[in-house]
């Protein structure tokens, strides 16, 4: 067995180790009702029904009843968010969310930075799972105000909850085609004083190409304990380990290599405390780091990057009165990249980041916020951010009209400033990429909680990319070209007559390179998703969905010309009998109608694909 491998499963076998530990931890735990509430618009809790930002919210039990357990998956229901791969499960997978960059949109991982212009996020998100016990977050449009660099897009934050009432864990398995076995683990339990939460999930696939295996292991870890009825204090732990036989293309240059793998571990973990200094002011703080090592192997050659990043991260609220509330805080980062590759990079950067926010509502069902931030790099230098939001909540709480306006930035990564080779050197005088961009909304609320719709209209322009110039010689980078992304978003989630649970997105963009006016690629036009799933009774439930992607711009594998992609539509089936309280059976269909497609050009998906488990609780 290959050494990464058995040590992941090492791994594995040591938490499910501490799973009775954790129970003893949390005995005697009560159950404990908490109010739902979003947290990446604000940096504060607040109701979906106040906030002028459009936030994507995708629970555990979102994911567990459309049998979908990775986090690719999971974002691919989101609108404005299409994710594409090169290569099958574990491949490398880019995210254009509204149509930004696949390296300007910012993922939080338990409250850090998981990524930057230097930390790549597509390893990663091609493989890594999401538990029992995540929450998923997307808050749409330019976030740097409260995050900092890459939050163009917008921010995708994965977070693992506090553990709740008591003590309960779940075991499941699952086989099927293209020799994939995997299962996962998940336990947890809390009262007022502690808490945990313990999950871990991990497999194997030899997906449908040769040399094209995946293996992988996913865990975290969330302990809870209130010191004081001022202080309570936690950690977390998050880690993916994986190894995948990378082809390359179909066609053209290095076609089908037999010998390339990559292999990722990605190790985040913090340590945080939330403080009641008085009843209207409070402070949360993280102590964070992240340890990523990524190595590819041609068989000939050998690439190693790894990166290094150590945070600390304050905030102070303070709540004037029902109507105002105010947040502030600083972000201290430091980080160290080595890449044996092209450039050859050995490089530092430091970031001390101040921010502040002010949440206030001037009169009943009207909510409006302003923050302004100011990020200092010791590489490029400094960049200033700022965002205002507005909404109003008609008074039967049914109605919500909502605007946005946001600048952000995307730091220069140490290739674009410092990057050295026979043909190419770096440019240490670059700017960061800039984009200001606003939106408008309207969302509906079902009654009796029972769903909402959303509409969305958004139009983002950027400046300042950086593009590389081989027209000199050595070849260089430099702030070149300017982009418009605009379109409509249109979101759903709510309960048909009939029990009919229904979740809908739909994206329609123009994205454009105003430079050389051109379309930019791999955006499509026209792309969403619907899930359709029922309850029976009688333990029965089933659910279906299918994803489509139109009108979009590519790469041809061999020749390298720009192409019309070709458009897709991918049908999935699932079922569940619930056999007892303490065992279900699931299975599943991926790509039900046998699609041939690519999302990226050379990169052919796996077909049909039949799935079946079981899963215990206790």
């Amino acid at each position: 067995m290959n050494t990464t491998i058995a040590a992941s499963l090492r791994r594995l076998v040591l938490l499910a180790g501490l799973v009775p530990a954790f129970t003893v931890f949390a005995q005697n735990a009560e159950p404990e009702q908490l109010p739902v509430y979003v947290f990446t618009a604000t940096r504060t809790p607040a109701a979906l029904t106040t906030l002028g930002t459009y936030v994507d919210r995708i629970t555990a039990a979102d994911l567990a009843r459309m049998q979908l357990n990775g986090l690719r998956s999971a974002l691919g229901r989101i609108p404005g968010a299409p994710a594409f791969t090169s290569g099958a499960a574990g491949g490398v997978t880019s995210l254009f969310l509204r149509g930004s960059n696949s390296n300007q949109t910012l993922f939080l991982v338990d409250g850090i930075r998981f990524n930057d212009p230097n930390t790549d996020y597509q390893v990663s998100f091609g493989g890594m799972g999401v538990s029992a016990n995540d929450n998923l977050e997307v808050s749409h449009g330019p976030q740097s105000t409260l995050y900092g660099g890459e939050a163009i897009g917008g921010v995708v934050a994965l977070r693992g909850q506090r553990g709740a009432g008591a003590g309960s864990a779940t075991l499941a398995a699952e086989a099927g085609s293209f020799g994939t076995v995997q299962g996962a683990i998940s336990a947890q339990a809390g009262d007022a004083r502690r808490a945990y939460t313990f999950s871990a999930s991990g497999g194997h696939t030899d997906n449908a190409r040769p040399n094209n295996a995946f293996d992988s292991v996913s865990y975290a870890v969330r302990l809870d304990r209130q010191i004081s009825r001022k202080a309570t204090m936690g950690a977390t732990w998050r880690g993916f380990i994986g190894r995948y036989g990378s082809p390359g293309p179909a066609i053209g240059f290095g076609a089908n290599d037999p010998d390339n793998q990559e292999n990722e571990s990605n190790q985040l973990a913090t340590v945080f405390a939330d403080l009641t200094h008085t009843p209207g002011l409070t402070s949360h703080v993280v102590l964070g780091g992240q340890n990523r090592r990524y190595v590819s192997d041609t068989g000939a050659s050998e690439t190693v990057v790894k990166n290094r990043r150590t945070v600390f991260d304050w905030q102070s609220t303070y709540v004037l009165n029902e109507q105002h509330r105010v947040t502030g805080g600083l972000t201290a980062e430091a980080n160290h990249t080595r890449n044996t590759g092209f450039g050859s990079i050995n490089a530092r950067q430091s970031l001390l980041a101040f921010f502040a926010q002010d949440e206030w509502t001037p009169a009943e069902h009207v909510y409006l916020t302003a923050g302004l931030r100011s990020d200092d790099h010791d590489t490029f230098g400094r960049a200033t951010t700022g965002r205002a939001t507005a909404a109003w909540l008609s008074k039967d709480s049914r109605w919500k009209v909502r605007a946005t306006y946001g600048t952000a930035f995307r730091s220069p990564s140490f290739l674009d400033l410092y990057g050295q080779s026979a043909f190419y050197v770096g440019n240490p005088d670059l700017q960061p990429e800039k984009a200001r961009g606003w939106d408008a909304g309207v969302d509906y609320f079902f009654a009796d909680n029972r769903g909402v719709l959303s509409a969305t209209w958004f139009d983002t322009r950027y400046r300042n990319l950086i593009v590389f110039d081989f027209g000199v010689f050595p070849g260089t980078t430099a702030n070149v070209d300017t982009a418009r992304t605009r379109g409509l978003e249109l979101a759903g989630k709510f309960t048909l007559p009939g029990a009919v649970e229904v979740r809908l997105a739909y994206t329609y963009l123009e994205a454009e390179n105003l430079t050389s006016g051109v379309r930019l690629l791999r955006r499509p036009r026209n792309g969403g998703s619907l899930d359709l799933w029922r309850d029976f009774g009688g333990g029965f439930s089933a659910g279906a969905g299918v994803a489509f992607a139109a009108d979009r711009r590519d790469v041809h594998a061999a020749t390298f010309a720009t192409i019309d992609a070709e458009d897709y539509t991918v049908v999935r089936v699932y079922g569940a009998w619930q056999v007892n309280p303490r065992m279900a059976v699931k299975a599943r269909v991926e790509n039900l109608l046998d699609e041939a497609y690519e999302e990226v050009h050379g990169y052919p998906q796996p077909g049909r694909g039949a799935f079946a488990g079981v899963e215990w609780k206790f």
